[in-house]
């Protein structure tokens, strides 16, 4: 009989993460045999052990703080990985005599991409992207793809990154897209601190943070009359992608 494939998550902490239902729903739509578990792991060291104690492993999402550490421990990476050097996905195959190989991917690229593309229509405007980690770095990489133009900012900048306090009323009202791909919102009352009075009907918040939902900032934009989107269509995008990519030799 053919092992019974897994997938799963690592990170920490994962105590409210959406993929373990996302995938277990997925595979009883589809009446795909397998499991999906979270595996939170203290230290990016312990991979190694699970991947030995799960051979049946197939795949894993990646979240944080594992977004760059777990490249320690992968064989291959797509281009996308190789040019932000931090990865969501990892698939995890076998050759014939039994040797491991694991390709890094990212696929918060293609969620954000393709979920930002239908609220900008022909236009392409000026965005702030708040944020410097793994997150930052995707969301960068999609909006050169998409040719918009972009200022990071940083509590700690360098490299032409701005600071939060440079940040003017009149350059906020300039800037019709706002990016929050930092923490801050996770925890109910946290809030970035910007020249909200700038925001109108013009400007697009978009928050990678999907729970809560909405944050402070996508309550603070709002109120103001901008548009707001959450991170959890970016989410089911990447996820679905993910698999795509787990299963494209079966699908071969």
């Amino acid at each position: 009989m053919p092992t019974r494939c897994s997938y799963g998550l690592i990170g920490r902490p994962l105590g409210h993460s959406f993929s373990p239902r996302y995938f277990s729903e997925l595979f009883d739509r589809l009446g795909i045999d397998a499991s999906y578990e979270s595996y939170e792991l203290q230290r990016i060291e312990e991979l190694p052990e699970l991947l030995a104690t799960h051979p049946s492993l197939r795949g894993l999402n990646v979240t944080l703080p594992y977004k760059r550490e777990v490249l320690h421990y992968v064989d291959a990476c797509s281009p996308e990985v190789e040019r932000l050097q931090a990865a969501n996905v990892l698939h995890i195959e076998h050759t014939p005599s039994g040797k491991r190989h694991i390709t890094a991917h990212n696929t918060d690229v293609w969620g954000f991409y393709h979920s930002l593309l239908p609220l900008l229509g022909e236009e392409r405007p000026h965005a702030w992207v708040f944020g410097t980690g793994g997150a930052a770095s995707a969301v960068l990489y999609a909006l050169e793809q998409l040719g918009i133009s972009y200022e990071q900012v940083s509590r700690t900048p360098q490299n032409g990154q701005r600071s939060y306090e440079s940040l003017t009323r009149e350059e906020g009202e300039a800037t019709p897209l706002w990016i929050n791909a930092t923490p801050i919102g996770l925890h109910e009352g946290e809030c970035l601190p910007l020249p909200y009075e700038a925001l109108g009907e013009s400007h697009l918040c978009y928050d990678l943070i999907y729970n809560p939902s909405p944050t402070t900032f996508l309550r603070r934009a709002l109120q103001s009359g901008a548009r707001a989107k959450d991170g959890l269509e970016m989410l089911h995008l990447q996820a679905d992608k993910a698999w795509q990519l787990w299963t494209a030799n079966e699908e071969e």
